[in-house]
């Protein structure tokens, strides 16, 4: 971010049009809100949705399990057990 904030004063010691700065300065701000949303994203999921993993782990199995069933494994699997 400092680089950015360089970027700023250059432009603002540059005498730059103030929409230009201020274009800038909205550029930053939602910057590091954007960054500050996505590092609390996951806590605020786990907190209204409780734990993610095991629903993750869930869908996981249930798609290996689908594809066990359309692949045929799973006939093959019951005839060679008969």
């Amino acid at each position: 971010m400092p680089e950015i904030t360089n970027d700023l004063m250059d432009m603002i010691i540059a005498d730059e049009s103030p929409s230009t700065v201020s274009d800038k300065i909205k550029d930053i701000l939602f910057a590091k809100s954007a960054e500050k949303i996505d590092a609390a994203k996951p806590e605020i999921a786990g907190k209204t949705f409780g734990s993610t993993a095991p629903e993750e782990t869930e869908v996981a199995d249930a798609v290996a399990d689908a594809a066990a069933n359309i692949s045929g494994e799973v006939a093959a699997d019951n005839a060679s057990a008969d």
